[in-house]
């Protein structure tokens, strides 16, 4: 292993991430009183062109005059690619107030791209004499932005999470497929006549969770575009969280309670955990770097993972 030793993601609740549109604030106060860890308003693709400015208003009387409890408030601003983006910047940094936590940066391709939202970002808070630095969460939606995932990561100390946009992804990419998220019915294998359907999104979601793990931030599972399909959105939830990702968007607040089931830790698992880390501590005093517990071993390595469920635990409890 690495003598550069992997640091820890944020110390912050992100099963779910509810998005609404800024063009609509009378959605506001509804986000607010749900369930979800982080709320996102939304500047970029639920806006139209002609709403932009109007939004960006909406946004910035709401973060001051709506509660938002103890939830991560975050703000998705355009993309770089676009004529809004400095506009979402500067009049959320000069007239916010200090309720704001984070920007989203959409459509990220490299690290130059979140090197310039850094820079005005910084300009204006000194300039405004802000002391609370916002934090920043970029969207891997591109084929460049895969690519680069790993030098995006380690683009700013403002950095704290990385979501995968799949739309934008699957479009980039070139792939056949209009569906957001999800099994796809052409992306299968045969054997023995039977149809099996693998994961297309396992790879680039692997790799974003491999870039926030080496930089401590928390990786992210985008939208899931078929909010009918219960069952569906809990599949991808659970492969995601398999994989190591921290929480998943909702789209529509029916997909709140799956995303937070999913990526809470039951109490059996929480209690075993906890018990894996007692065994150890035991082992520990008595000299020995293992142990058995219910006949399977456990070592250094199974306390770092039961350490990071009574983590989870302990957040959510409060």
């Amino acid at each position: 292993m690495s003598f550069r030793t992997q640091p820890l993601p944020p110390a912050r609740l992100n099963r779910c991430q509810l998005f609404g549109p800024g063009s609509r604030p009378a959605l506001f106060a509804k986000m607010a009183a749900s369930a979800a860890d982080v709320i996102n308003l939304d500047l970029e693709d639920s806006v139209a062109p002609a709403d932009k400015a109007q939004a960006r208003g909406n946004i910035i009387r709401a973060i001051d005059d709506v509660d938002w409890g103890t939830r991560t408030l975050s703000v998705r601003i355009n993309g770089l690619d676009t004529p809004f983006w400095y506009r979402d910047v500067v009049d959320l940094v000069e007239q916010a107030g200090d309720r704001l936590d984070q920007i989203m940066i959409p459509k990220a391709g490299c690290a130059a791209d979140i090197y310039a939202v850094d820079a005005l970002v910084s300009a204006i808070e000194s300039a405004m004499g802000r002391t609370r630095r916002l934090a920043f969460e970029v969207i891997i939606e591109s084929a460049a932005g895969v690519c680069h995932v790993e030098e995006i990561a380690a683009s700013s100390d403002r950095m704290q999470a990385i979501s995968l946009g799949a739309a934008d992804f699957a479009a980039s990419m070139g792939m056949a497929t209009t569906g957001i998220g999800g099994t796809q019915e052409n992306y299968y294998m045969l054997r023995e006549g039977q149809k099996y359907w693998p994961d297309p999104w396992h790879w680039a979601q692997t790799a974003i969770v491999a870039a926030c793990r080496t930089h401590g931030l928390l990786p992210v599972d985008g939208p899931f575009g078929d909010f009918s399909d219960t069952a569906g959105f809990i599949a991808q939830a659970r492969r995601s969280a398999t994989l190591g990702m921290v929480g998943k968007w909702a789209i529509h607040p029916s997909q709140i309670a799956l995303a937070n089931q999913v990526f809470s830790p039951d109490e059996a698992a929480v209690t075993e955990a906890r018990e894996i880390l007692s065994a150890m501590e035991k082992a520990k005093a008595e000299g020995a770097g293992a142990t058995v517990y219910k006949g399977r071993l456990v070592d250094i390595a199974s306390i770092k993972q039961a350490e990071v469920i009574v983590r989870q635990a302990e957040l959510i409890s409060g």
